[in-house]
C-alpha cells in the first residue's frame, strides 16, 4: 500500500470519527430522542472502534467490516442515538470494491452476506429495545438504502478501475506489437543492405579483376595505359571499402538498439509476455553464476522464443518450462500438450530447424519428442571456455 493510500485511509477514518462523535453530542441528526443513551466512555470507546479499523480497510476490509459492524450494532443496542452509519457505509464501499468481483466466489458471498445480514440484524436489535416507531422503521430504510448506494458505488469504482487496466494492458500490447513491426522492418532492411553490400562487392571484384588482367597484359607496351588500370583498380578497391564500411556501420547501428539478453531478467520478461498472451506457464528459470555469452544468450532466449510461441500456436495453452544456466551449459526444457499428433505443424518443424540449427552451432543438441499428447523439447548449450 502507497503512504498516498495510507494518508487517505487516515483521513477517512478521521472524519468517520469526528462525524460519527458529533452526532452522538447531538442526539442524533434530527428531533432527540428522550430516552437515548447521552455519549460517554464507553460510547466513545465504541466509535472509536467503528471508525479506527478503517486504517486497515484495504489490507483486510472483510474483518475491518465485521468489527465495525460489531461497534455498530453494540451502540444501538445499547441506545446510542446514531442516527447514521458512516464507519459501515464506507466498509461496504470498501467490501465491494475489494471482493464485488473476487473470482473466488466464497469470497463474494462471504462479503454479500455479511453486508446483507446487518440490516436486519439492527431492526431486530431495535424491535429488542422497544423501538417500533414509524420514524425508527424510515431508519432502518434510509440504512439499507444507504448500504446498497455504497455497494453500488464500491462495484462502480472497481469496475472503472479494471476498465482502465484493461485498456493499459491492451495499449501495452498494441505498443509491443508496433515495436515488433518496427524491429521486423528493421530485420528487412539489414537483409536489403547485405544484399546490396554482396552485390556492390562482386562488381567490384570483376571490375578489379578485369582492370588487373588488362594491367598485366599491357604492362609491356604500354606502360601508361597499365598504370591507368591499377589506378582504376586502386579507386574501385577504395570505393568499395567506403561503401562496405557504410553498409556494415548501417547493419551494426540496426542492431545496436537490440541488447542482448544475457540475463535471466529478459528471459522472464519474454515468460510474462506469453502469460500476458493468454499462455499459462508454470516456469523455472535458474540464472547464471556470471553473465553468459553473447551467442548463447541469444540461442536461449530464441530457442525459449520459438518454443513458448508453438506451445501457444499448436497445445492447449499451458507450457511447463525449465531454464537452468550453469557454469559450463544452459539446459532447456519445454513440455506442452499437443494437439497435433506429432507435437507440431509444418511451421511447428521449421521452427524447430531452426531452434537446432542455434544450437547445432555452438556444440550443442536439440532433442524434440511428442509421446502420451505431450511435446518435449530438451536443449543443451555448452559454453564452457567460450570467449566472453
Amino acid at each position: 500500500m502507497t503512504r498516498r493510500e495510507q494518508a487517505v485511509d487516515a483521513g477517512v477514518a478521521a472524519l468517520v470519527l469526528v462525524a460519527s462523535l458529533l452526532v452522538l453530542t447531538l442526539d442524533g441528526l434530527g428531533t432527540p430522542t428522550p430516552d437515548a443513551t447521552g455519549l460517554d466512555a464507553p460510547g466513545v470507546a465504541l466509535v472509536l472502534g467503528a471508525s479506527l479499523p478503517l486504517l486497515a480497510r484495504r489490507r483486510a476490509p472483510l474483518l475491518v467490516y465485521l468489527a465495525i459492524a460489531a461497534c455498530t450494532g453494540a451502540l444501538l443496542a445499547l441506545g446510542y442515538p446514531l442516527d447514521f452509519p458512516f464507519g459501515c457505509v464506507v466498509a461496504v464501499y470498501t467490501l465491494a470494491d475489494t471482493y464485488g468481483g473476487d473470482p473466488r466466489p466464497d469470497r463474494r458471498w462471504a462479503a454479500r452476506a455479511a453486508v446483507g445480514i446487518f440490516v436486519p440484524v439492527a431492526a431486530g436489535v431495535y424491535a429488542a429495545a422497544g423501538y417500533r416507531s414509524h420514524s425508527t422503521a424510515s431508519g432502518i430504510l434510509f440504512w439499507a438504502l444507504a448500504f446498497a448506494g455504497a455497494w453500488l458505488a464500491g462495484e462502480l469504482t472497481r469496475v472503472r478501475r479494471e476498465r482502465i487496466a484493461a485498456l493499459e494492458e491492451r495499449a501495452t500490447r498494441a505498443a509491443r506489437e508496433v515495436e515488433r513491426e518496427r524491429r521486423l522492418a528493421v530485420a528487412e532492411e539489414r537483409t536489403r543492405i547485405a544484399r546490396e553490400l554482396h552485390d556492390s562487392a562482386g562488381h567490384a571484384i570483376n571490375v578489379i579483376l578485369v582492370q588487373a588482367g588488362a594491367a598485366r597484359l599491357t604492362h609491356a607496351r604500354d606502360p601508361q595505359r597499365s598504370l591507368r588500370a591499377l589506378g582504376t583498380v586502386e579507386d574501385v578497391a577504395r570505393a568499395t571499402i567506403v561503401e562496405m564500411e557504410r553498409m556494415v556501420r548501417a547493419l551494426r547501428d540496426d542492431d545496436a538498439d537490440v541488447p542482448v539478453p544475457a540475463d535471466p531478467g529478459a528471459l522472464e520478461e519474454l515468460l510474462d509476455r506469453h502469460r500476458l498472451d493468454g499462455l499459462r506457464i508454470e516456469a523455472e528459470v535458474r540464472p547464471p553464476p556470471e553473465p553468459l555469452p553473447r551467442s548463447v544468450a541469444w540461442a536461449t532466449y530464441r530457442i525459449l522464443q520459438e518454443s513458448l510461441t508453438n506451445a501457444a500456436r499448436h497445445g492447449d495453452g499451458s507450457a511447463e518450462v525449465t531454464v537452468h544456466c550453469g557454469a559450463e551449459a544452459v539446459d532447456i526444457t519445454v513440455c506442452n500438450p499437443a494437439s497435433a499428433p506429432d507435437g507440431a505443424t509444418t511451421g511447428g518443424r521449421h521452427g524447430i530447424v531452426g531452434m537446432r540449427e542455434r544450437a547445432l552451432l555452438l556444440g550443442g543438441t536439440l532433442e524434440t519428442a511428442a509421446e502420451r499428447g505431450t511435446f518435449r523439447l530438451r536443449a543443451h548449450l555448452p559454453y564452457a571456455g567460450s570467449a566472453r
